[in-house]
Formats: C-alpha cells, sequence, structure tokens
C-alpha cells in the first residue's frame, strides 16, 4: 500500500495531484473540508470547496481564488480523482476521498456521526485507508441525544424567563451557534447573537440553510429587551463590557467538554451543556468500522489512545500527529 496522502511542514500533502488538505500554511492548492479557522486558512492561491459553504468562505476569507464542488461530484487533477462527502460537522462540512491506481483513502475532516436537522449527515465512504480525527478518542466522552440537551436548554432558558434574567449561552460563532438556533427554533423567546455568530449566522443563510431569524446583539441593546431572550456570544466574544452588561444573566456554555467535571468551572459559566460537532467514543468507533478501511490514521485528539484501542480490536491503526489543530468541540 503506498502513502497517497503524507504529512510533510505545510499539512496533508497528495504528492501526486500536488495538493495539500487542510494545510496550515501558505500553498498553491488547497482542498478544504470546512470552514472553521483551523482547517482553511488565509493566504492559499487557490482554494477548492464544498459546495453549500461559499458565503461562509468569502466572509471568513474575503476575495481569493476559490472554486465549490457538489457532494460526491467527482473531480481531477493530474490524473487523482477527489470527491466531497457529507461530514456533518457543521453546516457544509465534507470529507476528502482521495483515488488513484485503484486505492482509496479518505480524510475525515471533523465530523459527528449523530443527525442534528442542520449539517448534511455524516456520509460513511469506503476506503482502503481512512484519516480519522480523534478530538474526543476517550470512552469518557459518549453524548446524550440532541434532543434530550435541546430540553435542558429549555427548561434552562424557561427557567431564567420566570425570573427576568437574560440567558447566555456561550458558543463557537460558526457551526454550533447554527445548531443552537436550529434546534431551539421553537422557543419561548426571541434569539439574539453578538456580532461574530450573527454574521456566521448570516452567511449560512446565504449558503442555503433554514434558520429562525436572530437579533443583532450590540453594545447599544437595552438589558430589558433580553430578559426573555437567549443571547448567543462567542467565548472570545465575551468581553468585560458584556460580563457588566449581564451581570444579573444565568450563563451557560454549549461543548463537548462540559462534559468533564471542572469545564464549567474553568469557563467561569452557571450551566454547562453538553452539546458537541464532533463524534463522541461509540461515534469513532462506528465510523471507522462503516469504512471497512484496513488501515487508521488518528489525528488531533487523543490519537494515541484511540489508535492503540483500535489496533487492539486487530485494525493496522496508527498516530498522524497534527498538533496545529484546536476546536471549540
Amino acid at each position: 500500500m503506498t502513502d497517497l496522502i503524507i504529512k510533510d511542514e505545510n499539512g496533508l500533502y497528495v504528492p501526486k495531484a500536488d495538493v495539500y488538505l487542510d494545510p496550515w500554511r501558505k500553498v498553491d492548492k488547497a482542498i478544504i473540508s470546512h470552514m472553521h479557522a483551523d482547517h482553511c486558512r488565509y493566504g492559499h492561491k487557490q482554494y477548492i470547496i464544498p459546495n453549500g459553504s461559499l458565503k461562509v468562505f468569502k466572509k471568513r476569507i474575503g476575495p481569493a481564488s476559490v472554486s465549490t464542488r457538489n457532494f460526491r461530484e467527482p473531480f481531477s487533477i493530474n490524473g487523482v480523482k477527489f470527491s466531497f462527502h457529507p461530514a456533518g460537522h457543521i453546516p457544509g462540512s465534507a470529507q476528502i476521498r482521495v483515488e488513484s491506481g485503484g486505492e482509496v483513502w479518505v480524510y475525515s475532516g471533523d465530523y459527528k456521526t449523530e443527525e442534528d436537522g442542520l449539517a448534511e449527515s455524516f456520509e460513511p465512504v469506503t476506503c482502503h485507508t481512512f484519516i480519522t480525527e480523534c478530538t474526543f478518542g476517550l470512552p469518557v466522552y459518549l453524548w446524550k441525544p440532541q434532543s434530550q440537551v435541546f430540553e435542558e436548554i429549555l427548561d434552562w432558558w424557561t427557567e431564567n424567563q420566570s425570573q427576568s434574567r437574560p440567558s447566555v449561552i456561550l458558543a463557537y460563532s460558526l457551526g454550533k451557534a447554527q445548531r443552537l438556533i436550529s434546534g431551539l427554533s421553537g422557543g419561548p423567546g426571541p434569539i439574539y447573537c453578538h456580532s461574530a455568530a450573527q454574521q456566521m449566522t448570516n452567511a449560512v443563510r446565504r449558503d442555503g440553510f433554514d434558520l429562525k431569524r436572530t437579533k443583532p446583539l450590540t453594545e447599544k441593546t437595552p438589558t430589558e429587551m433580553l430578559n426573555r431572550s437567549l443571547v448567543i456570544i462567542s467565548p472570545s466574544g465575551f468581553s468585560n463590557h458584556f460580563v457588566k452588561k449581564f451581570k444579573d444573566a444565568s450563563t451557560a456554555a454549549a461543548s463537548g467538554w462540559m462534559s468533564i467535571r471542572g469545564a464549567r468551572r474553568r469557563r467561569g459559566v452557571d450551566r454547562g451543556f453538553t452539546l458537541s460537532d464532533h463524534a463522541d467514543w461509540g461515534g469513532l468507533l462506528l465510523a471507522v468500522k462503516a469504512t471497512r478501511a484496513e488501515r487508521v490514521l488518528c489525528t488531533h485528539g487523543y490519537q494515541h489512545i484511540f489508535a492503540q484501542y483500535l489496533r487492539e480490536l486487530g485494525l493496522q491503526a496508527e498516530e498522524l500527529r497534527i498538533d496545529d489543530f484546536t476546536d471549540e468541540g
């Protein structure tokens, strides 16, 4: 078996096609799995991205040489065949299938196996080698059903309303924010979004995803207008100004990391809701099995432990360390 994809100083490289997958340094040609900043970076000469993420791309990257491909639409570069397949991570996210000489590799990017009603559902792709993320590659990470988590958030929101307190939830501006808006569309009041989340939500709408109307949160928004509202702010956007503005609010965070004791305290919030845009332990195992891969390369997260476990199951599994990648969960 040849190394169809290798790692060099710029990222994951397909030598036969002279193209990179989610490179972390500037390159001539990049195929991008999704629009999170640790996967889609500024400065490449040419981008190829999944259709359904162009408006978000333009909002994040700005003017650039970019082309889009539909899911499952094959395209060739120097005789190597590529295609995008749904990853279920965030709206428009994809896995990247690479085929040459009858050999097939799949780079997962980030993914989750639970349907969320917004992103295209994860699609297993049969391959010889599967490159999988392992963000939550420990048995302790097992998610509740999304419907149960949304019920918990709605109960918290409703209780805060009864006390005339705003409900402020920290969530990543691309992916998590839109998932909350979609899942809480029948909630008991309006939803406000801080600037980053509002801008990303508007871009996701322009990419064709149907989301409930949200209101922009600004420094001039009267506090009394927020007492029945859910307010979505990215963790980095919860500045000292907004801490003071919401001194009477109930605060929460939505992340897979909230499943671990102490994470809520470290975030400085009242409540933690375990809602992740990544596969949990069971989802990772399910995805690996569904690919029927002979070889599994485990990337960022708990790749050492997950690769070791796969070897115990009899699979050929190795670590592929990518230290540049971080994720909100």
